[in-house]
């Protein structure tokens, strides 16, 4: 199983949201691809990068800084997302070495775009489903649609997406554990792997997720814990490996 560092940034630093909420930041870095290297050095084996002005802009803010990341540690796969709404800024990421992207809010609001772009880049697209309570959020979690999370991911599933990220929207950033229950469920309605977010804050949350890795859990995504220290990432990355899990 994939522990997978989350950097999020905003105003070309490396920050942290509460539930998605701009206005709610905590600033851990001025120097992002510092950062990216802190965790490649503490074994990271993929990067998960969030463009958030990009997420409320709709289109990249920080894609300088991004590409900075990828030249710098070109044998980690990077993932990308955030103001991903069109086929050129996908391509512009995967020319500059991004393995990775996601789509989040776009895939909600004109699924036929997911459908297109997975022909188009095969291999390369993941969704975001962001829930709380089983319904999925639009709009940088602003807006509570009324798409159920099982129903959209099996749709994305048939249209040929290369994985799912699924965040419990009421626990990011929270510190309040993961949703192994919820994260479990949605794996085992679907053949293609899932990355868990939202919650985790220490190794029992390591332990919680994969003890249910075999349903279909590729790995977690993992931010605020690694920043504020209740999670030493080198010590949980380590026992995420011993998990199985399913390959991306």
């Amino acid at each position: 199983m994939l522990l997978i560092p989350a950097i999020d940034l905003k105003d070309g630093k490396c920050v942290r949201l509460r539930q998605g909420r701009m206005d709610e930041d905590t600033i851990f870095s001025d120097d992002p691809v510092a950062v990216a290297g802190r965790w490649v050095k503490a074994g990271a084996r993929r990067l998960h990068l969030v463009d958030l002005d990009g997420a409320f802009a709709g289109k990249p803010k920080n894609a300088e800084i991004i590409h900075e990341i990828v030249a710098a540690y070109p044998e980690v796969p990077v993932q990308i997302g955030g103001g991903i709404r069109d086929e050129d800024t996908i391509q512009a990421y995967l020319e500059a070495g991004v393995q990775y992207v996601i789509i989040g809010t776009k895939a909600v609001s004109e699924p036929h775009f997911v459908r297109d772009v997975s022909i188009e880049f095969p291999g390369h697209i993941i969704i975001g489903l962001d829930a709380r309570d089983g319904k999925v959020a639009i709009d940088g979690w602003s807006k509570l649609s009324r798409h159920d999370v099982i129903d959209l991911a099996q749709k994305f599933e048939a249209n040929g997406v290369a994985a799912i990220i699924y965040t419990d929207i009421s626990r990011d950033g929270m510190m309040q554990g993961v949703n192994a229950e919820a994260t479990a469920k949605l794996a085992k309605a679907v053949h293609i792997p899932i990355i868990a977010s939202g919650g985790i804050t220490n190794l029992d949350d390591i332990r919680a997720l994969g003890a249910v890795a075999h349903e279909g859990i590729m790995g977690a995504i993992t931010g605020r814990a690694i920043y504020e220290g209740t999670l030493d990432f080198a010590e949980a990355e380590k026992l995420a490996e011993t998990f199985g899990g399913v390959d991306a």
